[in-house]
């Protein structure tokens, strides 16, 4: 019996994000001095977002920095992300071990506008955002730890073999033929002939 097609409806949810620091309203941030923060997750926290990120264990993580003015309504947030994160192996599933050490950095814009046309460019700043309402630490932790993670983990040795397509009942296809003029180069390599001139 064919297996109905895979779709988000269809998609087991992960986990949801657990809450690492209170989400903080832009409206109480002060106007002349930083908000720092310190996010350190204890293990149950650590492992929860392991799962909600889709990770076989969370090790270490620290997220630390600061929230301060820009001008007289923006912010800019700066902070260092320190992490160790285990996926599984895009190949053979065993454990990959990733060190992360990145710099977090958004600029919140109040009067941010948002581009108009059909053909819209990507700025040139990527890392300014409409000021929100609220500031979710755990949201822009969580992304930063994603993006900074290999999307395809192989661990060491694990190699691609080749990928052979055929229906039922025919030759697979290799890569070789699909090279045709490549194996008879080497077959007049290997007959001593050359390449005629244009």
């Amino acid at each position: 019996m064919p297996q109905p097609p895979y779709t988000s409806e269809t998609a087991i949810p992960l986990p949801e994000l657990p809450h690492l620091h209170p989400p903080i309203p832009t409206r109480t941030l002060s106007a002349r001095k930083p908000t720092r923060f310190d996010i350190k997750p204890a293990p149950a926290a650590r492992q929860a977002m392991a799962q909600a990120l889709g990770l076989l264990d969370l090790p270490e993580f620290r997220f630390r920095g600061e929230i301060r003015p820009s001008g007289r309504t923006d912010f800019e947030l700066e902070a260092t992300l320190a992490a160790i994160a285990i996926q599984p192996c895009a190949i053979t599933l065993a454990p990959v071990t990733t060190a992360v050490s990145e710099t977090v950095l958004r600029r919140y814009v109040a009067d941010w506008q948002e581009p108009e046309g059909d053909e819209v460019e990507m700025p040139e700043d990527d890392t300014q955002e409409p000021l929100p309402e609220v500031i979710d630490l755990t949201s822009v932790a969580a992304e930063a730890l994603e993006l900074a993670l290999p999307l395809y983990p192989r661990a060491e040795g694990a190699e691609l073999g080749e990928a052979v397509f055929a229906d039922p009942g025919t030759a697979p296809i290799r890569d070789s033929d699909l090279k045709p003029f490549a194996s008879l180069a080497a077959l007049r390599d290997k007959l001593g002939g050359k390449p005629e001139d244009e």
